[in-house]
């Protein structure tokens, strides 16, 4: 049987990439990110080794022993770790990080991608074991956006864009065509939650895939923590770019958003 690593971060996803891997005729060996992986995890694949999220050299170290060629990566890895002083790199991870010319997300994922490579391994796509989960095109939920909410989603759409070319965050929150928040460092759930404070209620959340998406990393992934952001703030639509964005959990999402009177759709900018 094949085997397939999975490099797990923090959410639901890393299980349920395991799961579509086993359905594939995978056995799955996670190396589960600590704190980030859930203990769970365990429960979904068929080996699992925790590694602290600075020990680079223990990650690899524990992929080679197992014998991996193949691997993907699955679940947030906030960048903001890297200014944490409880993380702390092991020696392999510090050379990586001095050779980086910036601290971009394209470029830490890059490296690491590279050190894989160095090692035998070779990274796949994220959505070669998700491709059930990719947002169809269309509004999702039994309510639709307004007139005006879709004024917004044409506004910020070129926005979001762009700052995902720029490698800043793929989400922005927009009100009355007037961005209320872009996301950097603190992740989406953060972003909507700053920004829907600052818009009031009906602010409208945008997230994009990069123009330029590497598939094997930073997949953009919405779910029920993301509906929970909104619901803090009042959000009022969540619109996801279409087969280029994961998302989790879909039928109990939409009955939730339904039930909180939130718009939620798939949108490729046309």
């Amino acid at each position: 049987m094949k085997k397939i690593g999975l490099i797990a971060g923090s959410g639901e996803l890393p299980a349920a990439v395991a799961s579509a891997a086993h359905s594939s005729g995978y056995t799955v060996f996670a190396v589960g990110l600590e704190p980030l992986a859930d203990k769970s995890l365990s429960d979904h694949v068929d080996e699992i080794k925790w590694v602290n999220v600075g020990k680079l050299g223990a990650m690899l170290d524990a992929l080679k022993k197992a014998g991996i060629k193949e691997a993907v990566m699955a679940g947030k890895v906030p960048k903001s770790l890297l200014f944490k002083s409880k993380i702390t790199p092991d020696l392999r991870a510090m050379k990586l990080l001095f050779s980086l010319k910036d601290k971009s997300d394209d470029s830490i994922m890059l490296a690491i991608a590279k050190e894989l490579k160095k090692e035998g391994i070779t990274l796949l796509n994220t959505t070669d074991f998700s491709t059930a989960l990719l947002t169809p095109e269309g509004v999702l939920t039994k309510i639709k956006p307004t007139k005006e909410e879709w004024k917004d989603l044409a506004f910020g759409w070129t926005i979001a864009k762009e700052i995902g070319r720029l490698d800043i965050g793929q989400t922005i929150v927009v009100k009355n065509q007037a961005v209320m928040a872009v996301e950097a460092i603190e992740g989406t759930d953060e972003a909507i939650k700053r920004g829907g404070i600052l818009a009031g209620e009906g602010a409208v959340i945008i997230k994009v895939s990069k123009p330029k998406q590497d598939l094997r990393f930073d997949v953009p992934v919405v779910g029920n923590s993301t509906l929970m952001a909104m619901l803090e703030v009042k959000a009022r639509v969540l619109a996801v770019e279409s087969q280029k964005s994961i998302l989790l959990n879909r039928e109990e999402m939409i009955a939730k958003a339904d039930k909180a009177g939130i718009s939620v759709l798939g949108f490729s900018g046309n």
